[in-house]
């Protein structure tokens, strides 16, 4: 880890760095996800995040969909909401673009944390959906989202939970004395770029990508200097059950360890 005055919560660059363009592993993860999106997706994070956005309290709602992929939350929202998605890669956008149904809704292929060629700077809201953990600048995200937002417009971000969902340092265990599952974590408070191997299809480029990790202290403090003020912390838990002789254990470790955290927040300064 490298440290500057600014913020030190920045990552080490390795010597030999993944892609963090997700274009080579794009079949990969549009078969993963589909139409609708994965059973998460479905069940957990995007009722969650849809409550979270509130629309229909928003009869002239507009969203700015940052790092949108294949546009699962675009084909979730209601027809009213008009949607403007935000994706780097190309064929992720074009997937999107393909199983959309809605013609008034648009996709661009750009970069999320790089100026927008976006005109339109009075969004009602914003949201990054299961994506921050994929961008190695959050805070520069979190910028773009405010350029483009009206003043007390809401960002919801949901992610998977940085504390107990850290990749390659974070599992589950059982203590066999005391019959039970927990979550051992070795490290949170360092940030991190993580390779993480992937399952491409047969033909594509490249089967590794990175997931940058980041404490929740990191990704508050860059909120608020983009503007917003946190609102809400959600913490989302797995409603799947178990059965058989580790089924009490399991569904009790399930019940209290989230897999997903979420937070709205509101753009206070311009």
């Amino acid at each position: 880890m490298t440290q500057n005055k600014k913020d030190k919560w920045q990552p080490k660059t390795a010597k030999k760095t993944p892609t963090t363009s997700w274009e080579p592993v794009e079949k990969w993860y549009s078969g993963s996800v589909g139409t609708d999106g994965h059973y998460y997706h479905q069940n957990i994070v995007l009722p969650g995040v849809l409550t979270l956005l509130g629309f229909s309290s928003s009869p002239t709602a507009s969203l700015l969909d940052l790092a949108s992929g294949s546009g699962v939350l675009a084909r979730h929202i209601p027809t009213h909401v008009a949607y403007t998605g935000v994706e780097i890669s190309a064929s992720l956008s074009k997937t999107a673009k393909q199983l959309d149904k809605n013609p008034s809704h648009e996709y661009i292929v750009a970069d999320a944390t790089k100026p927008l060629p976006i005109k339109k700077m009075d969004f009602t809201h914003a949201a990054i959906v299961l994506a921050i953990q994929n961008i190695e600048h959050p805070k520069l995200c979190f910028d773009n989202a405010a350029r483009h937002l009206m003043k007390g417009g809401k960002l919801v971000i949901a992610m998977n939970h940085p504390c107990f969902r850290v990749p390659r340092q974070s599992s589950w265990k059982v203590d066999e004395a005391q019959k039970v599952q927990y979550r051992r974590i070795d490290r949170y408070a360092t940030a991190m770029s993580i390779p993480i191997q992937t399952h491409p299809s047969k033909g594509e480029a490249s089967s590794t990508t990175l997931s940058f990790h980041y404490p929740l202290a990191s990704l508050s403090k860059w909120l608020f200097e983009a503007g917003f003020v946190i609102e809400l912390i959600e913490e989302w838990v797995s409603d799947k059950v178990s059965t058989g002789g580790a089924a009490k254990m399991e569904n009790r470790s399930r019940a209290e360890i989230p897999l997903f955290l979420a937070i709205r927040a509101q753009l206070q300064k311009k």
